[in-house]
């Protein structure tokens, strides 16, 4: 039986990733938060998972505004990094696992979940970093990825319950997989911040750290909050925190907190992380 061992949830800021490619984390603005990554990177060198589930949003890269499905799952058997406009992250591919991915996909949609199965899809920086922030600049990923892309760019987005129920049915779906594995589940996006118009580089820490509170002791008070006070709140992309409370859905309703921090600013986001696991 596959076993869900961990919780990740992290920004992903694109700059996080430039950074990394270019030799500038040593430089003062971005060495104070490459430091806060040391015992993450640890943490998973030690519990090394087998599989990462990562929850992410495209940016308009595989998907457009053209087809906007609100759950997809890449099922393919790699994932080239994505062309954003100054060529291809330079790192490895990214492994997928067909088998498990294709699983789940069977059983998502058994629970009712209309799930969109992608079979040939590029992955950008909302799912490359958060593998960069875990496991630096490895010539090979250290796991197989699935990638779930969901829809937090185009109104309506999914409902934070919604994504919490998800991730209720991804547990169900890896505890009758017929393998043993171990899966971490990324939650990734936010905290909060805003790219555009006049409330452009939003930050509000006191909301951020409530919500860091709140997902690890009273997950089913964040799956409340609305749309409109995601927006107000957090921003016009702050909203991608929603993912979180997937990540959260598949663990116990008690966990414990095994690291978290905040930075602010991390570019023009108040970035966050949380490593949670179920507590015995």
């Amino acid at each position: 039986m596959a076993k869900i061992i961990a919780g990740v949830g992290t920004s992903h800021v694109p700059a996080i990733g430039a950074a990394v490619d270019n030799g500038k984390i040593g430089d003062d603005y971005w060495a104070p938060l490459f430091d806060k990554f040391g015992p993450a990177r640890q943490w998973i060198d030690e519990v090394k998972p087998d599989v990462c589930i990562i929850v992410y949003n495209d940016h308009a890269h595989a998907f457009d505004l053209r087809s906007i499905a609100t759950f997809s799952i890449g099922t393919g058997e790699s994932f080239k990094s994505s062309d954003e406009g100054y060529g291809p992250r330079p790192i490895p591919d990214v492994e997928g696992d067909p088998r498990l991915a294709w699983h789940l996909c069977e059983s998502l949609i058994m629970d009712d979940f209309d799930i969109t199965m992608v079979n040939d899809m590029t992955v950008d920086h909302g799912l490359t970093v958060p593998l960069s922030i875990m496991y630096d600049q490895p010539e090979a990923w250290p796991c197989k990825v699935i990638p779930l892309a969901v829809n937090v760019v185009q109104y309506p987005q999914p409902k934070g319950s919604r994504c919490y129920a998800l991730g209720k049915a991804i547990r169900k779906a890896i505890e009758a997989y017929d393998r043993d594995l171990k899966v971490a589940i990324f939650g990734t996006g936010g905290l909060s911040h805003q790219l555009q118009g006049p409330r452009a580089g939003l930050i509000n820490a006191e909301f951020d750290e409530k919500f860091l509170d709140d997902l690890a002791a009273r997950p089913e008070e964040v799956a409340k909050i609305t749309h409109t006070e995601w927006l107000r709140e957090t921003g016009s992309e702050g909203i991608e925190a929603i993912m979180w409370l997937i990540m959260r859905g598949a663990l116990n309703e008690q966990v414990e907190e095994v690291y978290r921090f905040t930075h602010c600013a991390a570019s023009n986001t108040n970035y966050g992380m949380t490593i949670l696991t179920d507590r015995d």
